[in-house]
């Protein structure tokens, strides 16, 4: 079985994605909207890095608390939003529901269909008072608090080939046009410059997010995600980020064939890991597919890693980032009283340390304040203490923009910057679609 890993989340189109997806809940009844007595449902994403800590934290609930179970229902990420959105819908959804926040949980809020959690965090302040701040921005809607912040903080980071550079005599970049130098000289050497599994888009935008960032600052988003100004999509800065980007793929930059290429079937980290590109964008969960399905290739030293680069003359802070702050689990506002009610004790019993240290063992950094103490026993050490650098030292850790949006604005996003990365839209034309559904 392929790893999934995403956890920026994947906006599929149409009713038959979700039907087909029915079959791939690798456990619960025949309807995992359902649960018995004494039971409330969860669904979440299947496969390493992140069942065997979500499994191992049930498992560890369920054997304290015989009376008021969780029983898990695991999906494959692709389908996942889409098979959740149709069960909302008709009412049958999990009691507890796995997500990202932002736009997504908004969507549900306004709906009627999750729990407002505030008093529920008033009443258990030190559940709360454990967690990152930072936290809980993508969980809080117009003030009120609708999900628990769970498992890892993620940002995006550049990922390189130790050994392609050594072999090539190159040196990784510290500046975007050091970036664009190092493009030709890669592809004369026979390396792809950079892995992307481009059919899946969202791995595409996490170059819009970053270059967005570095050349105009937090304040060209934000002003999108604000949805006041009708034309937000074509400043400047943002035209210029889009060009850049169209000048990356133009001079081939990525892998040739990039835009057939899915995440899920983890082809692009099989690219980098096995010296077929040189280097990758991606979420921090990279380093536990790799550790996983790349063979000795990190125990070997050949895994490098940095926060993504200035781009000259840009306004931007490149200490920040892009990525997720933590994942979600709301409850649903169908579930029983009971499910309701086991719901929250799961929740109160989430990160002891038994999951601490499972998250760590897959290379994440637990979103609790006192997991850094925990960092240095791992065989992992460097890599969590950079990540927790990146995210602690951000100034701004923006949420991944298929979440911050709505989930029709980000559709249409998806859906240009796949365009976008194939020269099928300009730079202009993608600012003028996407300025058509601000406020959608």
């Amino acid at each position: 079985m392929s790893v999934k890993r995403r956890n920026f989340l994947t906006l599929t189109a149409g009713t038959a994605a979700g039907a087909a997806l029915a079959a791939c809940g690798s456990s619960g009844p025949s309807d995992p909207g359902k649960a018995g007595a004494g039971e409330a449902s969860y669904w979440f994403l299947s496969g390493p890095p992140g069942e065997k800590p979500r499994t191992g934290a049930v498992e560890r609930f369920n054997a304290a608390n015989p009376n008021g179970k969780v029983k898990i229902t695991t999906f494959q990420n692709d389908a996942y939003k889409d098979k959740l959105k149709t069960a909302m819908g008709a009412g049958q959804g999990p009691s507890i529901i796995w997500g990202w926040g932002g736009g997504g949980l908004k969507q549900y809020v306004d709906a009627g269909q999750v729990e407002d959690l505030t008093d529920f965090f008033a009443q258990n302040a030190a559940v709360k008072d454990r967690l990152f701040p930072a936290s809980f921005g993508p969980a809080t809607i117009d003030g009120k608090i609708y999900a628990m912040p769970s498992e890892t903080v993620q940002p995006i980071i550049l990922l390189y080939n130790k050994e392609v550079f050594e072999k090539t005599g190159l040196k990784p970049p510290t500046s975007w046009n050091e970036i664009m130098a190092l493009v030709p000289q890669l592809n004369a050497k026979g390396v792809a410059p950079f892995s992307l599994g481009g059919q899946s888009r969202w791995t595409n935008m996490m170059w819009l997010e970053l270059l967005f960032d570095r050349i105009g600052g937090t304040e060209v988003f934000n002003t999108i995600y604000e949805g006041k100004d009708p034309k937000a999509w074509s400043n400047p800065a943002a035209i210029d980020a889009l060009t850049k980007t169209q000048d990356l793929v133009k001079a081939n930059g990525f892998v040739k064939g990039f835009s057939s290429i899915t995440a899920d079937s983890n082809a692009d980290q099989a690219l980098l890991y096995r010296g077929k590109a040189a280097m990758m964008l991606h979420g921090s969960w990279s380093y536990g597919i790799i550790q996983a399905e790349g063979g000795n290739f990190i125990k070997d030293g050949k895994l490098g890693y940095m926060n993504f680069p200035a781009v000259e003359g840009g306004k931007g802070n490149p200490d920040d980032t892009y990525g997720n702050a933590g994942q979600f689990l709301s409850i649903s506002s169908k579930a029983t009283a009971e499910q309701k009610d086991i719901a929250k004790n799961f929740f109160k019993s989430l990160f002891d340390e038994t999951e601490q240290k499972d998250w760590i063992g897959t290379g994440g950094v637990p979103i609790v304040k006192d997991a850094e103490s925990k960092l240095s026993a791992s065989p992992d050490a460097d890599f969590l203490k950079f990540i927790y650098d990146v995210s602690s030292k951000a100034k701004n850790f923006g949420q991944s923009w298929d979440q911050a949006l709505s989930p029709t604005a980000a559709e249409a996003l998806l859906s240009n910057i796949a365009k976008l990365f194939t020269l099928d839209v300009t730079p202009q034309q993608f600012a003028d679609n996407m300025n058509a559904v601000i406020g959608k």
